[in-house]
């Protein structure tokens, strides 16, 4: 038996590799998925496979992260509260287009930053009313500290930690809690074509496998490959005279 044995699941966005590598790896632990995204519907051969090699019980709902008037909404239409809810949603988007466009900015800013901290917030407020519930928001190293490669990306998920950190304090004794992940690289679409080094890249089904073990110890915050922590605090313990003279 696993932590995800008989809970209900909602993964927002479900139609990432790293979405669905961890609705599989749900599905085998014998969670029942309730999968979201934009335009469901491409999911359902992804759905049909879940049932049938893991018989998992799968519900596709349609999810604009951008709608976050709608959040209350979306929310009513499941039904019952999920047990656990990971928001998977995620825009890398073009940093020199970001650098010089507002409105491209502001969509980087929007998907990974303003809509999962209001759906996780809404789902936050439901779940310490039942008293029990699991947030898991997958954030980035990005947001450890500024780069001129990823600003505007890692600013919003700097954003989205700081958030997630003040929810789990808030939330502290209510029966509710909240785990951040930062994945590091991680070899899917999104960053198809980049030359990531190879012992800082994972595989989606290593992050799934590192959200449920997060899941079933009880974790607060965790670094996928846990290189990724030593990295990251070099990288923010360099002064801002050296940090801004450098190309990491």
């Amino acid at each position: 038996m696993t932590a995800a044995s008989s809970q209900t699941v909602l993964i927002l966005g479900a139609a990432s590799d790293i979405g669905l590598a961890l609705a599989r790896a749900y599905a085998r632990g014998g969670a029942r998925l309730i999968l979201a995204a934009r335009d469901a519907r491409r999911l359902e051969t992804d759905a049909a496979d879940l049932r049938l090699r893991s018989q998992a019980e799968v519900r596709l709902v349609d999810f604009d992260v951008l709608d976050i008037a709608g959040a209350g909404a979306f929310l009513d239409g499941l039904g019952d509260l999920p047990d656990v809810a990971v928001s998977m949603v995620g825009l890398l988007g073009d940093q020199a287009a970001s650098a010089t466009d507002p409105l491209t900015a502001d969509l980087v800013m929007r998907s990974n930053y303003n809509g999962p901290a209001a759906i996780l917030g809404e789902l936050a407020q439901r779940m310490e009313k039942r008293g029990s519930g699991i947030l898991i928001g997958v954030s980035s190293v990005a947001g450890d500290r500024g780069r001129a490669t990823n600003y505007v990306y890692g600013s919003a998920k700097a954003g989205f930690t700081a958030f997630l950190s003040g929810l789990r304090q808030r939330l502290q004794g209510t029966g509710v809690h909240v785990i951040t992940v930062k994945p590091g690289f991680v070899d899917t679409r999104m960053t198809a074509g980049m030359p990531l080094p190879k012992p800082l890249t994972a595989q989606p089904a290593e992050v799934a496998d590192a959200i449920l073990r997060a899941q079933a110890k009880g974790r607060d915050v965790v670094y996928v490959r846990p290189v990724w922590l030593l990295v990251m605090t070099i990288i923010r313990l360099l002064p801002e005279a050296v940090f801004k003279r450098t190309r990491i």
